[in-house]
């Protein structure tokens, strides 16, 4: 039999494990990143072909490790030559592959009266008591029936269906996919279990049937050039097509693709549903929302606003409850993704000065591709710098330039990125005279730093200066306010940028004929003469890190974290065997913790690690982060 039915569009993630290995680290971090994400799962156990696949440990291995409900639809069957089939335990059916045609067909078969039967008729029983304790219209029926017999195939898929949907439980199928075993009921799982995207985007219908996209990915292609990968929620996408893109950019598609598997086909148009690969598009970054016309955006966003006042509860005048709204709307039509800051940062240098345009452009593409990758000039030793989210980050950078662009190039040792701020607040007066080409030029300029998070530059407006200020022409304003919080960007310390600080002028005087970069850079100068003369304290990177550990392995970890500065916030159960551990912990003390929490727990623990913000620092530990950072230790 061929496959039963076309892959539909869904929206969910399919794990796959290892039927020799079990839950690994990897399979940690997919299901980490799944329930971030709030989507639903199925699991597929591989490799059940070879002898020391072990069904029943990845199954145990779920519930320990992922705190998991699996429901196991299948289960194995080697028969003398060892070749597998599967039990479908749903219709207690004996299902068997062709090799000869490589698994393309396979055979359907009612088992008979035998061990193997009941034993197929308990697992059935099993399955259906699990969800009946989760689904309530199966409940109901086996209550009114008062027999699990009675029960149907289909009044089992429609139960599973839903509690899968709800993420309640976790279908398990098997099979080997190097012989297609299993294959073809793994795709009609996927169509039955898994919800399509209309059931889980409904937020977009406010499109109706304009287009909506989004950019999740851009790959570089050696022959294709830049590629974007968009997810179609609405509408149709057309070869030739315009579109709005995150820029407010109109580009043109030029050519459309389908992914199947690694090979693209081209193809004239996309539905609502389904990955399109799209060729022509060359300001789009990832997080990008694709329209057709601003018009089309704004109808989108009326609409939606429109639904959220129908069905929002009356709310008080002095009530600032909309702000939850405003940032559904935001989330949902801004076309800026929300990128954490870097974390760390190291040089980069081309093997020559002839590489250096093609670094440039390749670091430029990898850009699009990754919007948490940071390239910077820094101008006081000429280097390109740049920023990223952790060690294996810039590794991968390094090698994908190797690899794709052919470049190999140096980078630095790796920095932390620590930021500053002022310790108190202060104020000065700088006055420059200079003659630049016959013409003289002359600024005087006051200027005051204080602790502001909100707002970050400002006029004062006290009644000696306010008249000065008003007098002033609005480019002036623009040119003073460009240089001075250009100066925040490094601090006098170790360079940071410089945070939670606000500018207010207070005074300026500009003489007749000077010139904008003049009155920019006097403006510069003065705010970095405050910033030395003010002092500045670091602030650090913390990091939030939730590590998941056997019991036994506990005190060995949380005694390694309290050498590393670490705060625990909490220790919660995870399941029968494991804890759940949540640290806030200082990046700078975390260098290789993923190796060393291996070497502790001995492979046994895994982790998911984020940026949480920034912290001040003590004293002591703030002048050897200087010391790291002017390369004496």
């Amino acid at each position: 039999m061929e496959v039963e039915q076309s892959l539909y569009a869904v929206d969910g993630v399919i794990i796959v494990l290892d039927g020799t290995a079990g839950v690994e680290a990897q399979t940690v971090t997919v299901w980490t990143q799944a329930d971030k994400h709030n989507l639903p799962r199925l699991v597929f156990v591989n490799k059940m072909d070879r002898p020391d696949a072990n069904f029943d440990k990845c199954v145990d291995d779920l519930k320990a490790k992922l705190d998991a409900k699996p429901i196991c639809m299948q289960i194995p069957a080697k028969n003398i030559d060892g070749q597998l089939g599967i039990y479908d335990v749903i219709t207690m059916e004996l299902l068997t592959w062709q090799q000869k045609d490589l698994g393309r067909t396979y055979n359907k078969l009612k088992l008979e009266a035998s061990d193997e039967l009941r034993q197929l008729q308990d697992k059935r029983n099993e399955l259906i008591d699990e969800l009946s304790g989760i689904d309530d219209e199966l409940a109901e029926v086996v209550i009114s029936t008062e027999s699990f017999d009675n029960i149907s195939s289909e009044l089992i898929v429609r139960a599973l269906r839903r509690a899968t949907c709800s993420q309640k439980v976790v279908p398990v199928l098997l099979g080997s996919a190097y012989k297609n075993i299993g294959i073809q009921c793994l795709m009609d799982a996927v169509n039955a279990y898994l919800p399509t995207p209309a059931e889980r985007n409904q937020i977009y219908d406010c499109f109706g049937n304009d287009l909506a996209g989004k950019v999740f990915k851009i790959v570089h292609d050696k022959q294709r050039g830049p590629l974007t990968l968009v997810r179609l929620i609405r509408g149709e996408l057309k070869r030739g097509m315009r579109v709005l893109c995150s820029r407010g950019q109109a580009e043109v598609i030029s050519k459309i693709y389908e992914p199947l598997a690694d090979e693209y086909r081209e193809v004239n148009s996309i539905q609502a549903g389904d990955v399109a690969i799209c060729s022509g598009l060359k300001s789009t970054v990832t997080g990008d929302l694709l329209t057709t016309s601003h018009t089309s955006l704004k109808n989108a966003q009326k609409r939606f606003l429109q639904s959220q006042d129908s069905t929002a509860p009356q709310k008080d005048v002095d009530n600032d409850d909309g702000d939850d709204e405003l940032d559904v709307s935001h989330g949902l039509f801004s076309f800026e993704p929300k990128i954490p800051d870097a974390v760390y940062f190291c040089s980069i240098e081309p093997p020559s000065i002839s590489s250096q345009t093609a670094m440039e452009q390749a670091l430029k593409q990898l850009q699009r591709e990754d919007p948490s990758l940071r390239v910077s000039y820094d101008s006081v030793t000429g280097q390109t710098v740049l920023g990223g989210m952790g060690e294996l980050h810039m590794d991968i950078v390094k090698s994908r330039l190797l690899t794709e662009y052919k470049i190999d190039v140096d980078l630095g040792p790796l920095q932390i990125a620590y930021k500053e701020t002022i310790e108190a607040p202060a104020i000065t007066t700088l006055s420059v005279e200079k003659e630049i080409a016959g013409i003289k030029q002359n600024v005087n300029i006051t200027l005051q730093v204080v602790n502001n998070q909100t707002e970050l530059f400002s006029l004062d407006k006290s009644p000696e200066n306010l008249p000065n200020l008003n007098a002033l022409r609005p480019r002036l304003l623009q040119v003073v306010r460009k240089g001075a919080t250009a100066a925040l960007e490094r601090g006098p310390r170790v360079g940071g940028e410089v945070v939670d600080t606000q500018i207010r002028l207070h005074n300026i005087t500009v003489g007749r004929g000077t010139a904008d970069s003049f009155v920019m850079a006097a403006a510069a100068q003065c705010v970095q003469k405050l910033l030395t003369t003010s002092g500045t304290r670091l602030l650090e990177p913390i990091m939030s890190i939730q590590i998941v550990a056997p019991n036994e392995r506990i005190s060995g970890i949380i005694a390694d974290l309290s050498r590393r500065r670490a705060i625990i916030k909490d220790v919660a159960p995870k399941g029968e065997r494991n804890k759940l551990i949540f640290v806030n912990a200082p990046l700078a003390e975390l260098f290789g913790y993923s190796s060393a929490l291996r070497t502790i727990s001995s492979g046994t623990a895994s982790m998911t690690m984020q940026p949480c913000g920034f912290s001040e620092m003590n004293p002591l530990d703030e002048s050897i982060a200087v010391r790291r950072a002017q390369g004496l230790e």
